[in-house]
């Protein structure tokens, strides 16, 4: 999309190679269903060291889907819901574009086959 501009393509960007791991997704599954967790809470869910889900959470919060807060000694990490919205709407304009080309090629392929059946019903 070219009349989007450069910082919401980027930020796009951004959070589409976030959420290209695995891994992160499933960060994201599990912060979504406790709201809040801490990066060791988060790791037993995973076959990964706590340190690898550190990692995986600053990609998260570099992308903005994921945001940290200190309680105290912990540092608990929530969803951030407008990166994923902001995503989403991207997606469904550029479904849309689709959408309004093939009905258009659909439109053209169906007035075609009109003008050639009516070809072979003249005698």
């Amino acid at each position: 999309m070219t009349d989007e501009p450069r910082g919401a393509i980027e930020a796009v960007d951004t959070v589409l190679a976030a959420l290209a791991d695995p891994t992160r997704r499933r960060l994201l599954e599990l912060l979504a269903a406790q709201g809040e967790a801490t990066a060791t809470t988060l790791a037993r869910h995973l076959p990964v060291s706590r340190q690898a889900v550190v990692k995986h959470l600053s990609v998260l919060d570099t992308a903005g889907l994921v945001t940290c807060g200190r309680i105290g000694r912990e540092v608990r990490y929530t969803v951030r819901p407008a990166a994923l919205d902001a995503t989403a709407q991207w997606m469904a304009s550029l479904a849309a574009d689709w959408d309004r080309r093939l009905a258009h090629i659909k439109h053209i392929a169906e007035a075609a086959e009109r003008d050639s059946q009516s070809r072979l019903d003249k005698p």
